[in-house]
């Protein structure tokens, strides 16, 4: 199953530094430090929220990312629609046996459970902007939360 990738996590830790930056920008080498990550990986996903009109950036001495829109304005949806390829989940790689019972009939029915899956997925990321995020962030006071 392909599914979810690390690259929505990267994406909305990078915007929600950039909201926090409030104009300023950073260099893709500051948003890796804070990921503990590479900056290649980094400058690949700003590279694809750049396309997405997310984020911009500037080029030569003092340049780097900076939010292309209010972060009130962009949802973690936007995020991971930018970055994310592909269905969640993932379909028949080849059509079941027409002989089986099971297989005659399984395409569809999941077919239609996963599109809900998948737009429920949408509804709920859509409703938290990267704004309402960082302020959750910031409300918690930096204090490590048990999972």
């Amino acid at each position: 199953m392909a599914g979810l990738s690390s690259r929505s996590a990267v994406a909305i830790h990078a915007l929600a530094m950039l909201a926090h930056r409030r104009g300023g920008s950073l260099t893709s080498a500051e948003i890796a430090d804070s990921l503990d990550s590479n900056p290649v990986l980094v400058r690949r996903i700003l590279g694809r929220l750049r396309d997405a009109h997310l984020v911009r950036s500037t080029e030569g001495r003092g340049g780097g990312w900076c939010l292309a829109r209010a972060p009130r304005d962009i949802t973690l949806y936007d995020a991971y629609a930018a970055v994310e390829e592909g269905q969640i989940f993932s379909r028949h790689t080849h059509p079941p046996s027409g002989a089986c019972e099971v297989g005659r009939n399984i395409g569809d029915l999941l077919d239609a459970e996963f599109q809900n899956a998948e737009r429920a997925l949408e509804q709920q990321l859509g409703r938290t902007t990267i704004a309402g995020l960082l302020q959750q962030i910031l409300a918690s006071g930096g204090e490590p939360r048990d999972h």
